[in-house]
């Protein structure tokens, strides 16, 4: 399980396992490197399970990808399977809201020697691409992002990145320990709710080692840093299906 795991996220078959946040970080960026970010079967109408053999055969054996649920449903097990002490957090996304959002991310926590570090695989737009030290104001920077978490008494932990010389709210989260069976209620409505935004267009995005490439309905678009650097519009359903094998390595 783990060496084709490793193999899916383009790492040697016989990778030393190590519990460093070091090894953490490198597997985490291994996985938003070569697992894309996308929501087509939710478009296709079909169910999402988030039973763990289900994400592992979708995602690892079948080559495709999938959203936050699935997405780190899978590393918080794989990571378990490696021999690390792994929690899971039910997360509200606060970029660009308005108002207090609902509690519709998952994301991963790890447990190293007593401090805890969180893992994300799981975001389409700029997002860590690194484990993350869960610590209150320690400045932590990934490339040209910066990052730091922040405790409050309304929302927990609150992520925050730097942007254009400003502090913005990212995500949030408590201390509440999650399990499997807290997201299929979330990811229920975020795959049948009219008013999800993950049932509408398709949402691809995949990282490169300098920035990431995006779907958003029919406009391509691959960035070098925050820099928008090309763009395709009016893509066409051969071209859709060209990108997805080319640029997103998945296999559909």
């Amino acid at each position: 399980m783990i060496k084709e795991f490793f193999k899916r996220i383009g790492i040697p078959e016989n990778t030393e396992i190590k519990y460093t946040p070091e090894f953490l970080s490198y597997i985490n960026t291994q996985c938003v490197l070569n697992i894309a970010y996308e929501n087509i079967d939710i478009l296709e109408g079909k169910d999402i399970s988030l039973e763990f053999k289900d994400i592992y055969k979708k995602i690892v054996l079948e080559g495709k990808g999938g959203y936050c649920f699935e997405l780190n449903g899978l590393l918080t097990h794989i990571l378990r399977e490696m021999g690390f002490n792994v929690t899971e957090r039910f997360a509200r996304y606060l970029r660009g809201e308005n108002e207090i959002p609902m509690r519709r991310h998952r994301v991963t926590v790890v447990n190293l020697n007593g401090e805890k570090y969180m893992c994300d695989i799981g975001v389409g737009e700029v997002a860590p691409r690194e484990a993350l030290k869960i610590e209150e104001g320690l400045i932590q920077k990934q490339k040209d992002e910066t990052y730091k978490f922040e405790k409050n008494e309304k929302h927990g932990w609150v992520l925050y990145d730097l942007y254009k010389g400003n502090w913005r709210e990212y995500i949030a989260f408590n201390d509440d320990e999650q399990y499997d069976i807290d997201f299929i209620q979330p990811s229920f409505f975020c795959e049948k709710h009219s008013s999800s935004p993950f049932n509408k267009a398709p949402m691809l995005a995949i990282k490169t080692e300098n920035g990431r490439k995006t779907i958003d309905g029919d406009i391509y678009k691959e960035f070098t840093g925050t820099d928008l650097t090309h763009i395709e519009e009016n893509i066409t359903p051969d071209r859709f299906k060209e990108l997805l094998k080319t640029e997103f390595k998945l296999n559909r």
